[in-house]
């Protein structure tokens, strides 16, 4: 094995600088204070910095949805056919300021502060501000000395009612609908049939809907209602532990909302949180409970990354792999690439470099020298700018790499240039990179800076790491995995397809991080991977007896093909609900050790093969595709698997008859 190549790189490379003619204005919503960093292009509140900022956004219990003199909540109603499941947001209620308005602001609604758990909203209309914690049950408005506010609904109002101190007020609405109002200080309501009427007002405001009528929920959000979160954090403690940490205001007990993977990973021996079994609320991502704790430690299950498979190959396997890996690597010796497009071309770098890997397994070390060459000859053109018809470059106003074809055309390399799929392209450029600094340390010495670049675009932990991007920009640290649709607004926020690419790209991260002897790196991104997996087992892996999704939805699919922040979806952004292939094949490529970890239940599989199969009936099923559903049979029925794949005539342009060869001969 080849030595570490220690060290961090101390001045961040950065590739060439573009001025790119396809990216939105991010000083239109950002705070001027904001916009001298690198700003979020997959965050959770995207939306409200894209265009017009009117499209609403998901956070954890509420629709929120803004406009330049108002803020509206929505309990989202939920709807269900066998083909998606989705949130409809209806403005339940509508907060802004009575009377004059600010009429020299030139801006909707300003972002003045953001991070993992939290974003701050003003609307400099009317001086208001909004705390929108991810999770909390409670609406949270700050308003300065002396406004009165109105509150409307598209509903109507049956009852406004209070507590003796003015403080508490419930109010019924004729959608079957319960509010409850708390104040830091008394205030006087007044309404009609669909608005609710101040007097002046300073402090906080709050607003909570009860998602119950047992009396239990609302003594919890009364007991509660005095303690709110302003923002929240997120930091890697140690390895394999993930720490929320709140900062509050006000006194008692902070109460957040967790998903069903927070629920899964709370430590077991965190005294410092109480989990509540007397608040609930409905979810697109299934029921939200109750937490009572100003911190929380997630621990996810460890993830070995290793650069072969776990089990090994058995010596009477290793002629057959070793006889195609000769051919495959003949045919990559003369057949260069003929894509400029970067995921394609990313897609077929990291399959020259698994033959590198398998060769390692088989101990069949002839071949790796035409590998290494192969390998040098595909990626320096890509960290050395010569790479004429396409190539990275450095955009500055949003802060991240960008592609040549990306930054002249949106839709080119699929959205690269406005932020889509970063996560996937370079974490098929990553995979060829570790491979290569493994093989030929000299080499990964001299290309480290390029190498920790593109690894920062997705993987930065915040300005300490690298002052030239933003934190994590598609991993998602309240849901726990990742989002992929970059600078684009959605009615339905964020959305992910291939899970699988996404474990890729932070497998390939730590891969990179141990050929480059970096443990705190490969510490984080085997996090990270082990995270991105069991958000996929649990949100996109749709098995029997599943009580997550609808009945209905559950017996029609065994994958969900598109997964929103506000939305399940069983087709693909290329392919119908229907390519059923497409489906299994999209949340498993590529190919690599890190798949028998995200594909470790063996039943579940059996139910996505034998879901999958009829598909094959259809006219025009591309054999690429069915690489991957042979490949998952061969996890439990290895000798059927291994003669269809014996049979296969085409392959998916990432994987190899090689590699199908290794998986099945290593299950």
């Amino acid at each position: 094995m080849s030595p570490p190549i220690l060290n961090t790189p101390t001045t961040p490379f950065l590739f060439p600088q573009t001025n790119s003619t396809v990216l939105p204005d991010p000083s239109l919503f950002f705070s001027n204070r904001l916009q001298k960093n690198p700003l979020p292009t997959n965050s959770f509140f995207q939306n409200y910095v894209l265009k017009d900022g009117d499209k609403p956004e998901y956070i954890h219990p509420y629709l929120i949805n803004s406009s330049s003199s108002s803020l509206s909540v929505s309990f989202p109603a939920r709807f269900f056919t066998a083909a998606f499941i989705y949130q409809v947001f209806s403005a339940d209620l509508t907060i802004s300021a009575s009377g004059k308005k600010n009429l020299d602001t030139q801006k909707g609604h300003v972002v003045s502060s953001f991070n993992d758990l939290s974003v701050t909203l003003d609307l400099p209309s009317s001086n208001l501000r909004f705390f929108l914690v991810r999770g909390s049950p409670f609406l949270t408005c700050s308003v300065p000395g002396g406004i009165a506010l109105s509150i409307s609904t598209i509903h109507g109002i049956l009852s406004v009612s209070s507590n003796n101190l003015l403080t508490k007020y419930t109010i019924k609405l004729n959608n079957n609908q319960t509010w409850l109002l708390y104040t830091s200080s008394p205030i006087k309501l007044s309404h009609s049939p669909s608005l609710i009427t101040t007097g002046k007002f300073s402090g906080i405001l709050r607003i909570a809907m009860l998602p119950n009528s047992d009396p239990r929920y609302e003594s919890v959000l009364d007991k509660f209602s005095s303690c709110y979160p302003v923002s929240g954090e997120a930091k890697f403690t140690e390895p394999f532990s993930l720490e929320y940490k709140w900062k509050t205001k006000g006194h008692g007990g902070l109460l957040i909302l967790a998903h069903p993977l927070h629920l899964q990973l709370l430590s077991k021996s965190d005294s410092n949180v109480t989990i509540l079994k007397d608040i609930k609320y409905k979810s697109v991502d299934g029921e939200l409970v109750g937490v009572v704790g100003n911190s929380w430690v997630l621990k996810p299950h460890p993830v070995s990354v290793t650069w072969h498979s776990i089990r090994g190959i058995k010596e009477e396997s290793r002629p057959e792999i070793t006889s195609a890996l000769k051919k495959d690597v003949e045919a990559l010796k003369s057949s260069p690439i003929n894509t400029t497009a970067s995921y394609f071309y990313g897609k077929l770098l990291a399959r020259a470099a698994r033959f590198a890997l398998i060769a390692e397994e088989v101990s069949f070390l002839d071949v790796i020298p035409a590998i290494k060459k192969c390998l040098q000859a595909m990626i320096e053109p890509w960290l050395n700018g010569t790479f004429k018809e396409n190539g990275f470059l450095y955009d500055g106003k949003w802060g991240g790499i960008v592609t040549k074809m990306g930054s002249q055309d949106t839709a080119g390399d699929f959205g690269f240039g406005i932020y889509n799929d970063h996560h996937f392209h370079l974490g098929y450029f990553l995979y060829g990179i570790a491979v290569l600094a493994k093989i030929d340390p000299v080499w990964g010495t001299k290309y480290k800076p390029q190498a920790y670049s593109l690894m920062a675009d997705f993987m930065n932990l915040g300005r300490r790491s690298n002052p030239n991007f933003p934190r994590l920009r598609c991993f998602d640290l309240y849901k726990l995995h990742s989002w992929a649709s970059g600078l684009t607004d959605f009615g339905d926020g964020r959305n992910q397809e291939s899970t699988s690419e996404a474990v890729n790209a932070y497998y390939a991260a730590a891969l990179m991080g141990l050929a480059y002897g970096d443990k705190h790196f490969v510490a984080t991104a085997s996090m990270l991977t082990a995270l991105e997996i069991q958000a996929a087992q649990l949100w996109w892996h749709v098995k029997e007896g599943n009580k997550l999704y609808e009945e209905e939805f559950t017996k029609a699919n065994k994958v969900v093909g598109v997964l929103w922040s506000n939305k399940r979806d069983s087709g693909l952004w290329f392919a119908p609900a229907e390519s059923r292939e497409s489906r299994l094949g999209i949340q498993v490529l590529p190919l690599s050790p890190i798949t028998e970890v995200l594909f470790s239940d063996a039943s579940y599989v059996k139910e996505l093969v034998d879901w999958s199969l009829p598909a094959f009936k259809r006219v025009g099923v591309v054999e690429g595709w069915k690489n991957f559903l042979y490949a998952m049979e061969g996890i439990y029925d290895k000798e059927s698997a291994l003669e269809k794949i014996r049979s296969l005539k085409a392959f998916d342009d990432g994987n190899s008859f090689s590699n199908l060869l290794w998986w099945i001969h290593s299950r």
